[in-house]
């Protein structure tokens, strides 16, 4: 499988771009829709200091030495 990035131009080429998907063809993904999948994470991570952020980094590193 291939990923291309098309842009529309005309909005008659989105018919055809569902005909292809109905013919199992190729199958199309909005961009938008995608985006918003990831909204539901939105604020799950807590803002945290920068220094401790990096006093978490040191200690991961040395953990792996």
């Amino acid at each position: 499988m291939k990923t291309i990035t098309v842009d529309i131009l005309n909005e008659k080429a989105i018919k055809l771009l569902e005909d292809l998907e109905g013919l199992k063809l190729i199958r199309l993904r909005d961009k938008d829709q995608s985006h918003k999948n990831w909204l539901q994470y939105k604020g799950a991570i807590t803002k945290q200091d920068i220094n401790e952020v990096d006093k978490q980094l040191m200690e991961l590193r040395k953990e792996w030495d």
